[in-house]
């Protein structure tokens, strides 16, 4: 195949998967009523008006002007919607809705932003793509929680109906014989800079929950004190869920979405751990025989898998269904339905090498202040479900799609 064909078929791949993540982000903001760009739903984030303008201008920033030297057609909206902010509760942001510019200007700059990257995408380098795509369909991600707490007279949406129903199924912990773990991206494929380099880590045997901490598991440690997740509210004496569109009665068998600080509590009054990325790896894609897995439900692709990921769903599903996408060793919904926080502090791997195009990615969260979370949410893309990738966040961040399950040693 020559060079020229090669290329032409490549572009037009990642011009399809550009595409197809544009128009989920799309969706997102068009869920957003008149008027409401301009609010600010978590505090600890950038207004919504931001992320209408960063998408585009990383997009345009990494392929016109990082990859292609292109020259800029508004330098002010290139800065002002460069990055986005992590900041601790001691820090949170201060400006103001008049500190930006208005949804009108925005809008304008993101459609010249599209025109300038589609007509460069061919002559792009393919991994600055890639970067593009995924950072895209993280902030799809990132976008749902922003929109979770908007209210409800602030964005559309579709009627909340009753969650569905289950029948409440327990399973002691399992077993998961000592092994390796194999951490990182296979240095031939894409990965963020945290993935790489990969590496095998020995795991001693261990226990493991079958599932994920429930609501109604959760509730018994509130009941005795505990304070209750971001995502619940009570009413009349009856405890409530705050799903993306509406209230419902808490769902008893759904995860519980919780802190790392709550997650870690509860598997201390349990007199449990929360387990480390390597056991998380060990029991999500080792095989009794030394072997691991792509997925933990073996070697097929998420498309053929049924799992609660890639944007089906708003909402969680009952931690006993699906159990077809359980490991090798019978441990549940390892992927999807929510991240699982981990014990593992957020560090590099041995030969990290942050990329000079983006080079704060991670290395801007090497502090000690920020844990490991593995597997996906109902609004996770089905790209970040391969092996390697690694999520992260603060331990009091109490506004991602984060559940837990608990070890011991």
């Amino acid at each position: 195949m020559s060079a020229p064909i090669r290329q032409f078929q490549i572009s037009a791949l990642f011009s399809g998967a550009l595409h197809a993540a544009r128009e989920e982000t799309d969706k997102l903001f068009a869920l957003i009523r008149p008027g409401y760009l301009h609010e600010r739903p978590i505090p600890y984030r950038h207004r919504m008006i931001f992320y209408l303008g960063h998408l585009e201008a990383f997009d345009w920033n990494q392929l016109g002007i990082w990859n292609l030297a292109e020259r800029s057609f508004h330098p002010s909206f290139d800065k002002l919607f460069e990055a986005g902010i992590d900041p601790d509760s001691s820090g949170l942001p201060t400006d103001t809705p008049a500190d930006w510019p208005c949804v009108d200007e925005v809008l304008d700059y993101c459609r010249r932003a599209r025109k300038e990257v589609d007509r460069l995408l061919p002559l792009a380098s393919p991994e600055v793509v890639h970067m593009a795509i995924e950072h895209r369909l993280m902030h799809a991600e990132t976008l749902a929680y922003l929109l979770h707490n908007m209210p409800s007279s602030q964005k559309t949406g579709p009627p909340t109906g009753p969650p569905p129903q289950s029948i409440e199924s327990r399973a002691a912990a399992l077993e998961i014989p000592a092994g390796f773990a194999t951490l990182g991206q296979d240095p031939c494929e894409f990965g963020w800079d945290n993935e790489f380099d990969r590496h095998q880590i020995p795991v001693p045997a261990f226990l493991i929950d079958k599932y994920n901490v429930t609501n109604g598991d959760f509730l018994q440690f509130v009941e005795e004190g505990a304070k209750p997740p971001h995502y619940w509210m009570q009413q009349n004496g009856k405890w409530l869920l705050r799903g993306m569109f509406g209230l419902m009665p808490l769902p008893p068998n759904w995860p519980v979405f919780v802190t790392h600080e709550e997650a870690a509590a509860y598997a201390r009054w349990k007199g449990k751990e929360l387990p480390t990325e390597p056991q998380f790896h060990r029991a999500a894609y080792g095989t009794r025989n030394g072997g691991e897995t792509r997925y933990p439900w073996g070697n097929i692709s998420p498309a053929a898998a049924h799992g609660n990921f890639d944007f089906h769903r708003w909402d969680p599903i009952p931690v006993e269904a699906c159990p077809a996408g359980d490991s090798t060793f019978g441990v549940s919904q390892l992927v999807g339905n929510g991240w699982e926080w981990t014990s593992t502090l957020f560090h590099p791997f041995p030969g990290f090498q942050a990329r000079p195009n983006y080079p704060g990615y991670s290395a801007n969260f090497f502090d000690s202040e920020h844990y490991v979370l593995k597997g996906a949410s109902a609004r996770t893309a089905a790209c970040f479900l391969r092996r390697s990738f690694r999520n992260w966040f603060r331990p009091d961040y109490p506004y991602a799609y984060a559940t837990f399950r608990c070890v011991e040693n």
